[in-house]
């Protein structure tokens, strides 16, 4: 295994265990947005000051690298980590959208993005312009619809928010994937819900 692919697998094996989040909001919290919010804001807070301290001290940001060095990309060197961002757009999608949607909207992150990468890296052949492949975007897509239809009644609202993950998966639009793709694919089901309910 590539030393990339087997980085990025080490890399999303964390990020599908993110799927604790949208999983303890429904069965653990029964999605009571305030209940679960003492519990995911606090730690959101924490993880944001760690994030400025660690930016701005030098010997933190040494101990930080020594600890979590393998899995940090080169853009988060001078940013946010992933893991905070996601730990952002999770209180935002649960505050912005109704209990099912930002269920859905967190564990679209989680598994598209995961799949993508996965399929992408090992198997992705026909390549985009980004560098991302047709196949990690049908497998993101198809990966989130299949688990959508075991929490969506609706089809059609579970169709679109897939589809919305993984074009927001594949698009270069400047901004962290753990904040466009819940927070599009929230959107886009919450504008559909309107229409289809």
């Amino acid at each position: 295994m590539k030393k990339s692919l087997l980085t990025e697998t080490y890399r999303k094996a964390i990020h599908i265990g993110s799927l604790i989040i949208p999983l303890s909001y429904r069965f653990v919290f029964h999605s009571d947005r305030r209940t679960f919010f003492l519990f995911l804001v606090p730690i959101t807070v924490i993880a944001f000051l760690i994030e400025l301290f660690r930016l701005q001290n030098k010997t933190f940001k040494n101990i930080f690298y020594n600890i979590f060095g393998l899995i940090i990309r080169k853009h988060e060197h001078n940013d946010f980590t992933g893991a905070t961002y996601l730990l952002m757009s999770s209180v935002l999608s649960i505050a912005l959208f109704p209990a099912d949607i930002a269920f859905l909207a967190l564990s679209f992150l989680s598994i598209g993005d995961t799949l993508a990468a996965i399929v992408g890296k090992s198997v992705g052949k026909r390549k985009f312009q980004n560098k991302k492949s047709l196949e990690g975007t049908l497998a993101c897509f198809v990966g989130t619809f299949i688990y959508a239809l075991f929490f969506m009644p609706n089809p059609v609202i579970a169709f679109f928010g897939s589809l919305s993950t993984a074009l927001a998966e594949l698009a270069e639009i400047p901004i962290d994937d753990n904040i466009k793709i819940p927070l599009i694919s929230g959107f886009v089901m919450l504008i559909i819900s309107f229409f289809v309910s």
